[in-house]
């Protein structure tokens, strides 16, 4: 059956519209164009000439008919077509949104997803406890996908999403968790065994330091190779620092990076010796083979649970508890060095896109910490035998007396592996490299 395409007024619409029955439904389907429905002329014959064109697209299925294109067909053009240009974790997250709206949805026909059926998709969310700031981040996938799909043709008019209003929070706090102290740190390498068995736990306690001492992302330490140039992989030059080598495509900001690595990290990697220096940096196995990032994620958590070192509690409903993830770790990591760098060469270290995400997070987040910083700087301006008052002496003796008695901020695995020959200076165990202790 062939279809016919009839320019119309839409009453209060300043626009002419485009009009076709539908062969499927039976219906009437109708499209908006861009020229002014006014008494001229040339307007209506420029009306008609849209309505040729698109006449001609529908007939000989150049251009799809909107009733008629299936959710399946859509997700793989947009899967073959948009997502390869895509950051690979960019592709997961599509990928999660697309999964969720199949399981809560399910959607035969791509019109079949409405502004209602959107309102329901994120009530649903909600139910299920997801976070507002995911919905969000859900959203935004969904909508770049839906749009995509109006610009190709396969769906008449953009789509309304429902607003979803993010979590107002504190400037200066982090949301999700904070930074593990070196106490809990110990606790959770003692906890690992009741959670991964006695023969898995060493591979467990090596990764969980490797978190603890490099400040990686948990997808980018499970990409951490010993001698695989596409992955991440380390590097001791000769007269030079350690570093990281970062691909892009590896990469959250998606930009090739050579990365300066921690001077405890590089340590770390170097008690592997040098003939065990092959394949993957964490063997992270079960019984299937390799873990891949959610289960490894999974397996931390319980560890943190295990160990009850909880790093956030509902305000609201003290029974939500979040415990020390991976990424916690990786807090830890930053908040150590942040008394030790400068801000923007903190934001290169953590390898953040933005320095308002260092300053948020770790620069200056922890009062006390920065009031010790600011007492290390005053006393060591200050010159011997200054003539202070003995009241002032009496003062400043009994903070250091405080201070002596504060519990340590390193853990003892980093005490031990870090030796000292001079301040301000380490040296590794076996190759000499001299790494300023910043």
């Amino acid at each position: 059956m062939k279809i016919k395409v009839y320019v119309t007024r839409v009453s209060n619409r300043p626009n002419y519209h485009l009009q076709w029955d539908d062969p499927m439904t039976q219906r009437q389907r109708r499209q908006a164009t861009d020229v002014p429905a006014s008494n001229l002329s040339r307007d209506r014959k420029a009306a008609e000439r849209l309505a040729a064109q698109l006449e001609v697209e529908l007939n000989n299925g150049s251009a799809a008919i909107p009733s008629k294109f299936k959710w399946a067909d859509f997700r793989d053009r947009y899967e073959s077509l948009i997502l390869p240009g895509l950051a690979r974790q960019t592709r997961v997250k599509v990928r999660v949104v697309l999964d969720r709206v199949e399981r809560i949805l399910n959607p035969i026909r791509l019109q079949d997803v409405t502004e209602g059926r959107l309102a329901h998709f994120v009530a649903e969310l909600r139910k299920a406890g997801i976070a507002e700031t995911t919905i969000k981040g859900y959203i935004g996938h969904l909508k770049s996908a839906l749009n995509w799909a109006v610009e190709q043709k396969l769906l008449l008019t953009r789509i309304k999403f429902p607003k979803v209003q993010r979590s107002k929070r504190s400037n200066g706090t982090p949301m999700k968790g904070r930074a593990p102290t070196a106490e809990e740190f110990d606790r959770m390498i003692a906890a690992v065994p009741k959670i991964v068995g006695n023969a898995r736990a060493a591979d467990w306690i090596h990764y969980l330091r490797g978190l603890w001492q490099s400040g990686l992302r948990l997808g980018e330490s499970l990409d951490l190779w010993w001698d695989r140039p596409e992955k991440i992989y380390p590097e001791f030059p000769k007269g030079g620092r350690p570093i990281l080598q970062i691909p892009s495509e590896l990469e959250k900001g998606n930009t090739d990076r050579i990365h300066p690595m921690a001077p405890e990290f590089a340590l770390f990697l170097q008690e592997t010796p040098e003939k065990d220096r092959t394949g993957p940096v964490f063997r992270l196995n079960g019984r299937q083979g390799r873990y891949g990032a959610y289960r490894v994620s999974q397996i931390v958590s319980e560890i943190g649970e295990a160990a009850g070192v909880k790093v956030h509690t509902d305000p609201i409903d003290p029974a939500k508890v979040k415990y020390a993830s991976a990424h916690d770790l990786r807090r830890a990591f930053g908040v150590r060095w942040a008394s030790r760098l400068t801000p923007q060469d903190l934001k290169v270290f953590m390898r953040h896109r933005s320095i308002e995400t260092t300053l948020r997070y770790y620069v200056g987040a922890d009062a006390q910490r920065t009031a010790d910083t600011a007492w290390d700087a005053y006393e060591r301006a200050q010159p011997v035998n200054s003539g202070r008052s003995s009241d002032k002496s009496s003062d400043i003796a009994s903070f250091e007396g405080a201070a002596a008695t504060t519990p340590q901020t390193h853990s003892a695995l980093e005490n031990k592996e870090q030796n000292q020959t001079r301040p301000g200076v380490i040296r590794t165990h076996d190759q000499g490299i001299m790494s300023p202790l910043l």
